[in-house]
């Protein structure tokens, strides 16, 4: 009996232990590839590729000219992330830009880029 009650009591510590991991487990939503499409840019619509990638528990990543991949790659200087959030920032032609994107459904985001330009996000698959 006591061996069965000190049994019970180990896997009940470990259940609370992996619900606890689970709980602070950063999700990875985010990570991935996205194109990011700004529209009404002076330049006409603008197609980027992000990718970003989990590092130490913190989001990193790149930017491309999706229209030249061959392009320069653009260095992501800041992410904000939140559950159904992201802000992505890098600078460009010597400006920090910042795009806002919210969740819209599992491969879809929507938001602005600095405050002045529609911008949709696809997942790449």
């Amino acid at each position: 009996m006591r061996r069965i009650s000190s049994i019970m009591m180990i896997l009940c510590l470990l259940g609370a232990v992996c619900t606890s991991i689970a709980q602070t487990a950063p999700a990875d939503f985010f990570a991935g590839k996205w194109e990011i499409t700004v529209f009404g840019t002076p330049n006409g619509d603008a197609k980027l590729v992000a990718d970003l990638a989990r590092t130490d528990g913190k989001l990193t990543g790149q930017i491309t000219n999706a229209t030249d991949p061959s392009a320069e790659k653009i260095a992501i200087t800041s992410i904000d992330e939140a559950a159904d959030k992201i802000t992505i920032g890098f600078s460009a032609q010597g400006y920090d830009v910042t795009v806002d994107l919210s969740k819209v459904d599992d491969d879809n985001l929507k938001g602005s880029m600095m405050s002045m330009f529609d911008a949709t996000a696809k997942r790449m698959k």
